[in-house]
């Protein structure tokens, strides 16, 4: 098996210390920082991307942050999901990209390695204006929240899909589901931030997954865990 080669760029971080000390060894230098978990398919994949970035772009200095084990550095740049990636210039925030989106990836590291484009960019003033977005009404948002959670008996927004989760909370409530032989639908909250910030509200429950039930909230991971532990689940999801 061929072992594949690691530039002096890439660096698989160890420590909140250690991400600081590489990151403020030079405060002119892109910096791009994969957040990653090793049970997320997608990552495994991205990482490979991030490994052929570091190769091609030996001026970028390249982190890896093991998500989950690396928390403080997670929390610090707000991430709820793998995988995903911050691009920075020393401390300055360059620009961010959500899953496993290969080509947005390396068009931003692009963006920000190349030398300044001689042609000037439009103005505001030369582009065609763009249309307007129609903006959902809390009632109309309301009424499409209750359509999703009655979409199915068993409804789980989570945060990815059940074959690719990206957070280890929604992993581990489909692991819980699949166990208890359960059928249900899903929603990738990350694809609607109406829905993820309504779901909040609307079920008075800040965090996710939230599992739904014949339309009814039941509750998220800790919640769902207990009821299967005391019996209660199958009497529920019986009903």
């Amino acid at each position: 098996m061929t072992v594949q080669e690691v530039p002096d760029n890439f660096h698989a971080v160890a420590s909140s210390e250690h991400f600081q000390s590489l990151l403020s060894a030079d405060l002119e230098r892109v910096s791009l920082i994969n957040f990653w978990a090793p049970w997320a398919e997608p990552c495994k994949q991205m990482n490979d991307v991030v490994l052929e970035l570091a190769k091609k772009y030996p001026q970028v200095l390249v982190l890896q942050v093991e998500a989950e084990e690396q928390s403080d550095i997670s929390e610090s740049f707000e991430i709820e999901a793998v995988p995903a990636f911050i691009i920075l210039r020393g401390h300055t925030l360059l620009g961010r990209v959500s899953g496993a989106d290969a080509p947005a990836l390396t068009e931003m590291i692009a963006k920000h390695t190349r030398p300044p484009p001689s042609v000037k960019p439009l103005s505001s003033s030369d582009r065609a204006p763009a249309e307007p977005e129609k903006e959902e009404t809390p009632e109309e948002l309301n009424a499409r929240l209750h359509g999703l959670m009655l979409k199915d008996n068993i409804v789980l927004f989570m945060k990815g899909e059940p074959d690719a989760p990206r957070c280890g909370f929604s992993r581990r409530m489909v692991a819980l589901l699949r166990e208890q032989g359960v059928k249900f639908s899903h929603f990738d909250i990350l694809t609607d931030d109406k829905v993820r910030s309504g779901l909040k509200v609307l079920n008075s429950w800040p965090t996710f997954p939230q599992l739904i039930i014949k339309g009814e909230f039941v509750g998220g991971l800790d919640v769902v865990q207990e009821m299967v532990e005391n019996g209660e689940f199958k009497d529920v999801v019986a009903l």
